[in-house]
């Protein structure tokens, strides 16, 4: 770079120069130059409005400080990253990073720092599970299904209670594909459809019937003999009746996979669809959470690790469906053909007996399960068919 030796002012012995004013101004020109040449604005590449402002900063601070400070700045030849920091340098640098974190403060996470709603749910039963008091089981002395009230009942404080439905029907609409419904029962009996077995992974055809509707029965999940055995007996018999009609608690499901489980916990039975077993688990902890119940120390270990191995899953059951309206008559037809024409009514509310006496009287005995008036209070043995003898 060259410079026009005669316009500088000839220097006093003192090393001042004669003309201060001209000789600063000169030598701001200079150094700003300078300062452009070493890139050492502290604006980035490209950035003219920073580039801009940090050579007007540089000038004036220039023209504030004596001759003797110029030692202290880098060199043209110094790379940027030796120039000293300082609060021209501390801005421009600090710009970027501002505007970088508003960026990462509104950008969305990726898809894979999401946490899954299901493995969320299985985590909050583990912490549910953990809460649940650990305790020995109780005698089943004094159990009977009576201690639950009338089965299906519909005059309960639950979801789907006083809905004009028995419970059964309510939880056959809302589990099974596509239900045909009977004309005349309201909405509520449900006479065919399509179960998605989520015990045993399977697809069952529904037809209501005497020899038919076992093929579905609806499940418990914590059977009642073994709440009876795990703090039931300390319910007010409303509060059992809701148990053993609450929706969380029931699943239609296949009728032998149902007899194969009995009333047996998660320690000694898990649904044979290994798929379903963490949703299975949460379900039952959430009803013992739900009615204070207690879990035996051998269930408990069962249903920690089922969830400590759980991933994302499915939520907690559909809504109980309200009664279907009126039926149309094309949909009245679609259920009549579908529909043996012998099959009586099964629907546990077309009949009811008080006991085996007035089933006998009637020239119903013996019930089957699934049978009109059958309940499992007048099914002392439990196999499946009331008043045999």
């Amino acid at each position: 770079m060259r410079h026009n030796r005669s316009a500088l002012a000839p220097l006093s012995p003192s090393g001042r120069a004669g003309s201060p004013t001209a000789f600063q101004c000169l030598f701001a020109s200079a150094l700003a130059t300078l300062l452009i040449v070493a890139g050492c604005t502290g604006a980035t590449a490209g950035d003219d409005a920073a580039g801009t402002a940090g050579t007007v900063s540089a000038v004036s601070a220039v023209q504030a400080t004596s001759p003797g400070v110029i030692s202290g700045l880098a060199s043209p030849s110094a790379a940027p990253s030796d120039v000293p920091t300082g609060p021209v340098a501390s801005a421009a640098s600090a710009a970027p990073s501002a505007t970088s974190e508003a960026a990462l403060s509104t950008a969305p996470a990726p898809a894979s720092q999401t946490v899954g709603a299901g493995s969320d749910t299985f985590s909050a039963a583990l912490q549910t599970l953990a809460g649940l008091p650990i305790k020995g089981r109780a005698p089943k002395t004094g159990y009977t299904r009576d201690q639950f009230g009338q089965a299906w009942t519909d005059d309960v404080d639950m979801e789907g209670g006083h809905n004009g439905c028995d419970t059964r029907n309510d939880i056959l609409r809302r589990d099974i594909t596509a239900p045909q419904i009977k004309p005349g029962t309201q909405g509520c009996v449900v006479l065919s459809g399509t179960l998605a077995d989520a015990y045993s992974d399977q697809v069952i055809a529904f037809v209501r019937g005497e020899t038919t509707s076992e093929a579905v029965q609806i499940d418990h999940l914590v059977a009642l003999s073994n709440a009876w055995q795990t703090g039931a007996q300390q319910l007010t018999p409303a509060q059992r009746q809701d148990f053993a009609n609450d929706p969380l608690n029931l699943q239609a499901v296949s009728g032998p996979v149902n007899e194969a489980k009995g009333d047996r916990d998660a320690a000694t039975w898990l649904p044979p669809n290994v798929d379903y077993r963490c949703e299975y688990a949460a379900r039952q902890i959430q009803v013992k959470a739900r009615y204070g119940l207690w879990v035996v120390p051998a269930e408990h270990d069962a249903m920690a690790r089922v969830l400590a191995s759980c991933g994302p899953a499915p939520s907690t059951p559909a809504a109980v469906p309200a009664p279907a309206a009126a039926t149309t008559a094309a949909t009245t037809a679609a259920t009549t053909a579908a529909q043996p024409p012998a099959a009586p009514s099964t629907a546990s509310g077309d009949a009811y007996y008080k006991n085996c006496a007035a089933a006998r009287a009637a020239g119903a005995a013996p019930l089957h399960r699934g049978q009109p008036g059958y309940r499992d209070q007048m099914d002392g043995d439990g196999d499946g068919i009331a008043c045999e003898s």
